[in-house]
């Protein structure tokens, strides 16, 4: 029980985190929003890993480790948030999130090919969902200005100039998605290969050194380029205070990710957490309603991709064994589609 209302909790301030994003590129850049948030969570890593112990670890991780966590970190945190904000900016969190939430589908492609792992009927069944609900989000057809009254007629322009209106730019907005989707789905491996030789697996700490690999390529970045500098002085108040509650509320997530797996088995953790999706949809309507796209299509491709990713996350015999299936349709979900089979 516990170990749920941890994994809800990191996937209610996940979703938190994204809606805090989200309104922090409305005035500022993906770049402003990577060199703030990414020395910031890798400060409230530090103080995790200080909190847990798990600080004292670092000098024993060999070398090679030490260089794939930098590697990730650098992926996961740059180059995939990057995209990851740039999209939210371009097109919001409710279209963004189903593609970006691809990532399961790229984890397990690469698993499969990479290391071995199995692929069943069940998991493919699982990726053709995540697909139709991701790019089913895309249905939007803009809605018919209904004629106006003649009382809605005397309202001045700069009273209709003043409210928001948000124009998604699809085209780049899912091409920054998939990036971002790339990005995460790589980084996972990435942390594997890292883990794979250390016999205790100090996760904290990992991703403290993860967080430093990433903090060195901003400073590094900041360093180099000139406009990136310049972006960055250029932040508004607004946008910091957004940037700010953000890297916290991801850094919490991560948190109570650690700590529902602690007490929780990974088959319960991993379905909750898939809720995030969802959490998003009801956070951008009571946060960023005038600058988000929410529609009909939004709502149940989300429903169907957090349905997808549950099917292609899970272990297809333990998913078989709570639904109950019928034996028979049972075993041709169990069927193996990879090259082990």
């Amino acid at each position: 029980m516990l170990g749920a209302i941890y994994a809800t909790l990191a996937a209610l301030t996940f979703a938190m985190n994204n809606a805090a994003m989200r309104r922090g590129v409305l005035t500022g850049t993906a770049a402003q929003a990577i060199a703030l948030t990414v020395p910031l969570g890798g400060l409230c890593f530090l103080v995790m890993s200080i909190a847990t112990g798990q600080i004292w670890s670092i000098p024993s991780f060999p070398v090679v480790v030490v260089c794939w966590l930098a590697c990730q970190g650098i992926l996961h945190f740059v180059i995939g948030r990057y995209f990851n904000y740039e999209a939210n900016k371009l097109v919001g969190v409710n279209i963004s999130a189903p593609i970006v939430q691809l990532q399961v589908i790229v984890t397990m492609l690469l698993a499969v090919v990479l290391l071995k792992e199995e692929f069943t009927v069940l998991q493919a069944i699982g990726t053709v969902l995540m697909l139709a609900g991701s790019f089913g989000t895309q249905l939007h057809k803009a809605a018919k200005p209904a004629a106006p009254s003649q009382g809605q007629a005397a309202v001045s322009d700069a009273a209709i100039n003043a409210k928001p209106t948000f124009k998604p730019r699809y085209l780049p907005g899912i091409l920054c998605s998939t990036g971002a989707a790339i990005a995460y789905g790589v980084s996972p491996l990435l942390v594997r290969a890292a883990f794979e030789s250390m016999p205790v697996k100090n996760v904290i700490a990992g991703g403290v050194i993860a967080y430093a690999g990433a903090t060195t390529a901003v400073l590094v970045l900041l360093t180099v380029l000139g406009s990136f500098r310049r972006s960055l002085r250029a932040v508004n108040r607004n946008s910091t205070t957004w940037f700010a509650a953000a890297a916290a509320l991801v850094a919490i997530s991560q948190g109570f990710v650690y700590a529902s797996l602690a007490v929780a088995p990974l088959m319960v953790v991993t379905p909750i957490l898939q809720l995030s999706l969802i959490f998003r949809i009801f956070l951008s309507q009571l946060l960023n309603r005038d600058y988000e796209v929410m529609n009909t299509a939004v709502i149940m491709g989300s429903v169907v991709a957090v349905v997808g990713s549950i099917m292609v996350s899970m272990t297809t015999d333990y998913l078989l064994n709570i639904l109950n299936i019928p034996p028979l349709l049972a075993d041709v979900l169990r069927i193996r589609l990879d090259a082990g089979s």
